[in-house]
């Protein structure tokens, strides 16, 4: 196995940061709102939706070393998959949050389907494949896209299913009885880039945070 693998997190305290996604799903949180992250890693937005926003947050993860890492933060995290049926109730929770983590299950359907169940508002982010990016490295130089997979190789990472926004709205469209009320991301940069993005993120949004409510 690869040195830089991307199949087999092993956290230790300290070492991971805020990501630029953060911001966005942070601004999603109603304060004082119950939350559950999915996937959550060493705990660091879950930290965040705690002191930034006053969250009462739980959270999922397969890594027995980010689970350490996140009890040794005092979160109230355990070690579960994510896309199977979820140990908790309906609506249990305001808000559910799968962050760069749905193109990694076996079974998205499933998570997006619990998600639904257990919550009122669901927040998911993911790589855009159809990001522009991606579409030249593919259709010039004829491989897997590096930028959509954080710089890891096809082999070597855990991304099992690339999807575009267009083929999340799809999903959320078969799941049924949801909206998509957002598809936002972190638009720093200039003018341009901002106008792109919110013109056709499909093709200029690398990193959407996609906010989700029931429509029934």
């Amino acid at each position: 196995m690869a040195k830089n693998d991307n199949r087999n997190y092993n956290y230790e305290p300290g070492t991971a940061g805020k990501r630029k996604e953060f911001d966005v799903i942070l601004s999603f949180a109603d304060t004082g709102s119950s939350i559950v992250d999915l996937g959550c890693g060493d705990g660091t937005l879950l930290d965040l939706l705690v002191k930034e926003r006053g969250c009462r947050a739980a959270g999922i993860e397969l890594s027995p070393s980010g689970v350490a890492v996140c009890q040794g933060k005092g979160l109230d995290v355990r070690t579960g998959r994510i896309d199977e049926p979820l140990p908790f109730a309906d609506d249990q929770f305001d808000i559910s949050i799968c962050s760069v983590s749905i193109q990694m299950v076996m079974y998205p359907e499933v998570l997006l389907r619990e998600m639904k169940r257990i919550s009122k508002k669901i927040i998911i982010s993911f790589p855009n494949f159809a990001f522009y990016r991606n579409r030249l490295q593919l259709l010039l130089d004829g491989s897997m896209p590096k930028h959509m997979l954080f710089g890891y190789n096809w082999y070597d990472t855990g991304h099992i299913h690339q999807l575009s926004i267009r083929d999340f709205e799809q999903l959320v469209a078969r799941t049924g009885g949801l909206r998509i009320v957002s598809c936002a991301g972190h638009l720093a940069g200039n003018p341009l880039k901002k106008f792109l993005v919110r013109r056709h993120p499909n093709l200029f949004q690398n990193l959407p945070v996609c906010l989700l409510e029931k429509s029934c």
